[in-house]
Formats: structure tokens, C-alpha cells, sequence
């Protein structure tokens, strides 16, 4: 039982970091967005199954980044939170992490629109 209790734990912390990251963090309040207006979107434009797997997953990606990249961010500033030269390069290759995919997301949303818009 104790095993199921862990689990149960875990899903509580886990949705409470969702909680936290979307009621704090307005990077991820700005991507929340643009993901219910692709949601809207593919809907209106009737997409295919294949479509919104790739779609959904490159949502979960970029949204999955950021909060990497926010935790990352918290604790380099929670071990150093004075202006750190190391620190500042750790933060800027997590802010680059997240910046690759939301290219990527910008490139999966012109292959599946732009055919659907012209």
C-alpha cells in the first residue's frame, strides 16, 4: 500500500507544480495561450489524427522545456542569487533549450497550417 500512497504523493506534487508554473510563471501563461488558440484552431480546421499528435506533443515539448527551464532558473537563483557569470550561462543555455523548441513548434504549426490557410 505504501507503494500506492508514494504514487498518489508524487501526482499531487506533480499537478501542484503544474499549478504553480501556470499561476506564476508568465512565460508559461503566455504559451498556455497560444496552445488554446492551436487547440481552437485544429479544431476549425478539422485536423488529421497524425496532426494532432504533433501538434499535442509539440505543445507538451515546449511547455515540458520551460518548466525545466523555470526550475532551473529558481535554483540558480536560490544557490547564487547574486549576478554570477557561471550561473548566468547555465540559465542561458536552459533559455536557449526552451527557444529551439518553441522554433520547432513554430515549424510543425507552418506545416500543418499553412497548406489548411492557402
Amino acid at each position: 500500500m505504501s507503494f500506492l500512497k508514494n504514487r498518489i504523493h508524487s501526482i499531487r506534487y506533480a499537478f501542484k507544480g503544474v499549478y504553480l508554473l501556470l499561476s506564476t510563471e508568465p512565460s508559461i501563461q503566455v504559451q498556455f495561450g497560444i496552445a488554446i488558440l492551436v487547440t481552437i484552431a485544429g479544431f476549425y480546421f478539422g485536423l488529421s489524427s497524425t496532426e494532432w499528435i504533433f501538434q499535442t506533443l509539440t505543445i507538451g515539448l515546449v511547455m515540458s522545456i520551460e518548466g525545466m527551464n523555470t526550475g532551473i532558473e529558481k535554483l540558480a537563483d536560490f544557490v547564487h542569487p547574486s549576478h554570477h557569470k557561471k550561473i548566468g550561462f547555465i540559465k542561458d543555455i536552459a533559455a536557449g533549450a526552451v527557444c529551439i523548441a518553441a522554433v520547432v513548434a513554430i515549424i510543425v504549426g507552418c506545416i500543418i497550417y499553412i497548406p489548411k490557410i492557402f
